[in-house]
């Protein structure tokens, strides 16, 4: 599934649905699609979404620090790439979200 994020304020940006869904629980949202946000609930969801981001950011951080006693042998770890961090996934609707605060636009998706 593939959902669009459209706003009056910004370019519509499309998104894999379980990456989508993610997001807008994350804005405090239920995940519905296809649902919208009031221009007035806008931005509480951008500031909602932007501690969620900073708060895996911060998991991520502490997760990644490396033991130094523990031995990487496993040569296939280091075929693999690393997975796309939140942040940068989120980034689009992040300022898709400012725009349309700072327009005052309604967000809608589907």
């Amino acid at each position: 599934m593939i959902v669009t994020f459209h706003s009056d304020a910004y370019a519509d940006i499309m998104m894999f649905g379980d990456i989508a869904i993610q997001l807008l629980k994350l804005m405090g949202h239920s995940g519905t699609v296809p649902s919208a946000l009031l221009a007035e609930d806008v931005p509480e969801a951008l500031a909602n979404l932007k501690q969620a981001i900073a708060d895996d950011k911060a998991r991520a951080a502490v997760r990644s620090k490396p033991e130094k006693t523990k031995k990487n042998d496993d040569q296939d770890n280091d075929d693999q790439e690393p997975p796309v961090e939140l942040a940068h996934r989120a980034l689009p609707l992040i300022e898709l979200l400012a725009a349309s605060t700072a327009a005052k636009c309604n967000v809608m998706w589907d």
